[in-house]
């Protein structure tokens, strides 16, 4: 069965949230609805594109269905920041779940969570009175628990994590746990509850570690009806994002137990006639971080319907209008592009913040899903969640031409993290009509298409020969080696291709003085574009391999282009930019360069 999926934005304690509705064929018996209720932090990342594929699956079975962000996450808007993330959220699903009935004429709604979304799914169906049923998929079912394994990854990723702690608010993975969110999780504990959730209960435990069985036998004792399995693919989907694997038996024994649902229920009312969202795009009005209002454009740029994005600009300002700050008139645009196969929100959700302040200044700004990413189809014939799709310059132009056609943008920026840096140089390598580069981290300037994220990458190539001669002096490291737990065959490449790196990097420096180009040249790529008048800004963590890989393969075309290349080291920064403080210092080069 075909499912119309359309973007929208609804309310919930003030604040306006994002989602999706994935609608079923209109002339089906419409009597449940499915509201998905995400994980928290960088969980919600590598299981975006799995979330998505449940909620698809669940439409095809005739089940309308409403996935969303919370109230500070994703696109949603952002509440103060001492809110009891919890309590707001619990509240969120159920806002979600009268929306969802509102579109869709569904009369009642199950709930599906997964990790925090489904303890929160529990505490959301407990006050729901539509809600029939729950699907908890790996619940976190101890909130005191879920927090000391938040603080531990608090610790390992920050050595002197006091400023963190200061006011009792946890950063994780670049995502903040408010101290308020804290206190109620750490008074939470899903067997304590005198009664079950919903009377209806899917438990799906992880294989490899379950811990949710006595929370389902104790439900079943409350007079719930509860299955319970425990099935293979939790690790694999929370993998990293470029990496993540759908669960696909996980999302069968789901909807198997919903067509079951909908059975086992009374018939509902025939919802032909429910309006449903028809309007091919979505609109919201938001907030900068100095509170400037701005307006949020939800919308597909491409007539296919491909290639996903969201336009953040002030408020006010209609497409097509003449804007001052760029002689001939004409606005100032930017394109931020995916940072690996993370979806358009960005790493530790900072497009969106950038989008919004850069919005309040006066840019337009178009958050790209690449074709196959995010929240954008995959082409027919194409694979799906590729870091570097092989259409991923072309997918760029569409963005570029769109912010021209439709805002004027007559200054445009191209910015990215990781393989958005890539993707922004090989577009203004390709020609497309660009002023700037904001390039952070770049973890390889050339790749060939048919290569997979478990190659042999450049990256491995300037890093591991040092990183071996460390291990060499580590009796765990030949322990390993004695047991064939160490590839011999990719280190050994590793050493061969360092090597070549070393007489490439002579060749290169020759072919430029003779004035021949050589096919994968780095420094004929960046003294080509600074000559057609674009900026290039590099912004690296000190550490991070991009930087020496530049050096390697960009040679002296750096200091060859002056001015108009910078590069940037932050201290204290991981390859995300996962802590605060360092974030903060990138985003403000950031700014400046894009507004100099």
């Amino acid at each position: 069965m075909n499912a119309e999926e359309t973007p929208l934005y609804f309310t919930s304690g003030g604040q306006t949230l994002f989602g999706w509705i994935h609608m079923p064929a209109r002339e089906r018996r419409i009597d449940v609805g499915l509201v998905v209720c995400k994980p928290f932090g960088y969980d919600a990342v590598c299981s975006h594109r799995s979330l998505r594929a449940f909620a698809a699956a669940s439409a095809a079975i005739g089940l309308p269905v409403l996935r969303f962000d919370y109230a500070g996450t994703g696109d949603s808007s952002d509440p103060d920041a001492d809110t009891d993330q919890i309590a707001a959220w619990s509240a969120d699903i159920l806002a979600a779940a009268q929306t969802l009935r509102r579109e869709s004429g569904a009369t009642r709604v199950c709930l599906l969570g997964l990790g925090l979304g489904a303890l929160l799914a529990a505490r959301a169906a407990a006050g729901g009175e539509a809600i029939c049923g729950l699907i908890a998929i790996a619940p976190l079912i101890n909130g005191r628990r879920y927090l000391r394994e938040l603080r531990a990854f608090q610790a390992a990723a920050v050595k002197d994590s006091t400023a963190a702690q200061a006011n009792g608010d946890l950063e994780v993975a670049g995502f903040r746990v408010a101290a308020a969110s804290a206190q109620t999780l750490a008074q939470t504990d899903l067997m304590t509850s005198a009664t079950a959730p919903a009377r209806h209960v899917l438990v799906i435990d992880r294989s490899d570690l379950p811990t949710a069985k006595p929370w389902a036998d104790a439900m079943r004792s409350q007079g719930a009806e509860v299955e319970y399995q425990s099935l293979p693919g939790f690790t694999d989907m929370m993998s990293t994002p470029h990496a993540a694997v759908v669960p696909r038996q996980m999302i069968a024994a789901t909807t198997l137990w919903l067509e079951r649902l909908k059975l086992a229920l009374p018939a509902g009312p025939v919802a032909a006639s429910a309006p449903g969202p028809r309007m091919p795009t979505a609109r919201a009005s938001v907030f900068a971080d100095d509170g400037t209002a701005v307006e949020e454009r939800a919308l597909f740029i491409d007539e296919q319907r491909t290639l996903f994005a969201i336009v953040t600009r002030a408020a006010g300002v209609e497409a097509a209008e003449t804007a001052p700050g760029v002689p001939g008139g004409g606005r100032r645009g930017v394109v931020l592009l995916n940072a690996g196969a993370t979806s358009h929100i960005g790493p530790n959700r900072m497009y969106v913040s950038l989008a919004r302040n850069w919005a309040a200044r006066g840019h337009v700004v178009l958050r790209l899903d690449l074709a196959g990413l995010g929240d954008s189809a995959t082409r027919p014939g194409d694979e799906e969640n590729l870091a570097y799709p092989p259409a991923g310059v072309d997918d760029v132009g569409v963005a570029v031409d769109f912010l021209i056609r439709q805002y004027r943008v007559k200054d445009m920026t191209l910015a990215g993290l990781c393989a958005g840096a890539y993707h922004a140089l090989r577009a203004a390598v390709a020609g497309l009509p660009v002023n700037r580069l904001l390039m952070v981290n770049p973890l390889t300037f050339f790749w060939k298409q048919g290569n997979t994220m478990n190659d042999l990458q450049m990256s491995e190539v300037v890093r591991n020969p040092g990183i071996y001669s460390e291990r060499v002096m580590s009796g765990k490291y030949w322990l390993k080696l004695l047991r064939g737990r160490v590839n011999l065959w990719r280190v050994g490449m590793v050493y061969v291709r360092r090597g070549w790196l070393v007489i490439e990097s002579s060749l290169r420096d020759l072919s430029h003085r003779l004035r021949i180009r050589l096919p994968y040249d780095l420094r004929w790529d960046l003294e080509s574009i600074a000559g057609r008048g674009v900026r290039l800004v590099f912004l690296f963590a000190r550490g991070d391999i991009g930087q020496d890989l530049l050096k390697i393969q960009g040679g002296a075309a750096v200091k060859a282009i002056g001015d108009r290349c910078r590069v940037y080291t932050i201290d204290g920064a991981d390859h995300i930019f996962s802590q605060s403080e360092p974030r903060a210092l990138l985003v403000k080069l950031l700014g400046s360069e894009l507004t100099e």
